[in-house]
Formats: structure tokens, C-alpha cells, sequence
């Protein structure tokens, strides 16, 4: 990278190391970036540029990288950037509600506060539902952002895995492709696009416009929280479901198909998620299943086989 060139210092800003501190408190990653200070002219600099590239481009989403985060170490807990961040954001979203333009920033860290614009954790994941709208960035492979040679690309079924996962606890997933140096989509990346295209033009109902339920699932697998620890993810069972919800509609997607049944256990008789009494409950893409609501939970018979290979979401409807 040239970022450590003197020629390039008038847009990256000087040169200098950055040190990794251990923050086990830190829910979003082990550990932080600790940046120093910039002067206040790269700063005032920084800020003239970002504008103006806002004003010229008029981009719906905004991501920002590490550097603009808070600097820390053993004496330090200050974010040095955070005046320079809020004057920012709030130029660029008063500039698009002049437009009527939906825009987002996307963040990393601690560069912004919560209500300030959207969290980002690269390759990672939340264990839980957060009220504010979170963010997964990550690719198609686990190998590389860009085209490379021996690409160790990721299957379908783990990407829908974690799309599914992440809207459960009120996230969104930004998924990377990346090009040849010719502009052209890989063919690898292309099949994988066009198949996870196919499983949502089947289940978007549940996906799109929902919103997360009371809780966000049930089963046995767990996620391991914060940035770049998505090959710790484990293998769902067919214990373990999440929920969406949309319309006064549940929506159980059933991450690994469990065979002829299923229960539900977050469903039972007189639980404290849902007072309304279960009414139908009905594959996506197939028929109308047959169901009790037990002590046990919903008890779904289920098909001989699943309608797609991927996360099934069963929809569940309710009585007043």
C-alpha cells in the first residue's frame, strides 16, 4: 500500500504505527486500533474532502474504514475524531433530506455513538439482538475482498446461514464480490449470486421489510461475537431456528432441516413471547402444515423433503 509514502501524506495523513491493546471488555472485538492524533489542518482537510465528495457523488451509503476511531491506550479513552465525525455527518445527512435521499454511514469501533450512524463489524457477528440497526460486512470468500488466484469460496448455505442469523438480531448484511481486473463478475461469484437470488425470490417475505422478534432464536448453536471471527461459526443443527417477523407474522426459519417434525420450543402454551394462539402454520414455497401447541412448544409435522436447500422458513400465523 502506499499509505506509508511521505508523497501521499496530504491524504492519508503522516505516517505512524498503530498498536493493538487488549480490551476484553470490548463486546465488538478483542482488541482496538489505537491511532494518534492527527493535526487539526489534516483534520479540517479530511473533513473538506469527505464533504465534498458527499456533495459530488451523492452516495446512498458511506463506510468508513478504521483511523477515524478513538485513540487508546493505557492513559487515553478519548476519540480525538468525534467532533470532526458528528460535523460530518450531520452536513451529509441534512444535505440529503434537502435531496429526499435515504442515506447511512456505516462505521467501525468507536467512531461514531450509538444514534450517530450504523455499526459495522467486518466478518463478524452479534450474539444478540441490538435495538439499533448493526451491520455485517463480508465476502463471498473467505479468502479475499478482491479476485485472487485459489479463492476459498463460501458455500451458499453458510452465507444464507448468516443473513439469516444477523436480520434475526436487527442486522443487515453488505456481501462483496470481487471483480477481475477487466471489470467482469468471477463465474464462481456469479452462481453464487444467482443461487442466493433464487432462495430469496422463494423466502423474501420473510427477509424483506422484517423486523426482529422478541427474541432472536432458539437452539444450541451460539455465535462467537465481534470483527473477523466468522470461520469460528459453527454448524447449525436442526435444533436451532430464528425468527423474523412481519405483519403480525412469525417466521421460523429452520437453519438445518430436522427431518419429519419439528418443535418449537419458544412457542409453547403460555409463553411469555406471544399470548395469541398459534392458527396455521405453513412452509414457504409448499402447503399448509399440521401443528399442535403443547407445554413442549409448536409441534410441526413436516414434508419429506425441504422446498430449497437452504434455511427453511416456516410461517406462522396467529388468532387475536
Amino acid at each position: 500500500a502506499d499509505n506509508t509514502d511521505p508523497e501521499y501524506f496530504d491524504l492519508y495523513g503522516p505516517a505512524h504505527d498503530f498498536l493493538y491493546v487488549d480490551h476484553p471488555e470490548d463486546v465488538f472485538s478483542k482488541h482496538r486500533h489505537s491511532w494518534p492524533n492527527q493535526s487539526d489542518e489534516f483534520k479540517a482537510d479530511w473533513l473538506a474532502r469527505t464533504a465534498e465528495l458527499a456533495d459530488k457523488y451523492q452516495p446512498d451509503v458511506i463506510w468508513f474504514d478504521f483511523g477515524i476511531g478513538r485513540h487508546q491506550d493505557s492513559t487515553v479513552d478519548t476519540n480525538h475524531y468525534a467532533p470532526m465525525n458528528r460535523k460530518f455527518a450531520a452536513y451529509y445527512y441534512n444535505q440529503a433530506a434537502k435531496r429526499g435521499q435515504e442515506v447511512a454511514i456505516n462505521y467501525k469501533w468507536n467512531a461514531f455513538s450509538d444514534g450517530e450512524a450504523m455499526l459495522d463489524i467486518e466478518r463478524g457477528k452479534l450474539a444478540g439482538i441490538r435495538d439499533q440497526v448493526w451491520q455485517t460486512d463480508t465476502s463471498v470468500s473467505y479468502t479475499s475482498w478482491g479476485w485472487v488466484t485459489n479463492h476459498k469460496y463460501k458455500p451458499v448455505n453458510v452465507i444464507v446461514d448468516d443473513l439469516v442469523d444477523i436480520i434475526s438480531k436487527n442486522g443487515v448484511l453488505l456481501l462483496n464480490v470481487g471483480p477481475k481486473p477487466d471489470g467482469t463478475i468471477p463465474r464462481e461469484e456469479q452462481e453464487i449470486l444467482r443461487e442466493l437470488g433464487s432462495w430469496l425470490k422463494e423466502n423474501g417475505e420473510a427477509v424483506y421489510a422484517s423486523r426482529p422478534w422478541k427474541i432472536f432464536g432458539e437452539g444450541p448453536t451460539g455465535t462467537t461475537e465481534g470483527a473477523h471471527q466468522e470461520r469460528k461459526q459453527k454448524q447449525y443443527t436442526p435444533e436451532d431456528i430464528r425468527f423474523t417477523t412481519r405483519d403480525g407474522v412469525l417466521y421460523a426459519f429452520l437453519m438445518k432441516w430436522p427431518g419429519e417434525a419439528v418443535t418449537i420450543k419458544s412457542l409453547t402454551t403460555g409463553n411469555p413471547h406471544e399470548k395469541r394462539p398459534v392458527t396455521s402454520v405453513e412452509l414457504i414455497g409448499g402447503s399448509k402444515l399440521a401443528f399442535r401447541q403443547t407445554t413442549a412448544g409448536l409441534e410441526v409435522t413436516l414434508p419429506p423433503a425441504p422446498p430449497t436447500p437452504h434455511a427453511h422458513p416456516l410461517k406462522i400465523s396467529f388468532g387475536k
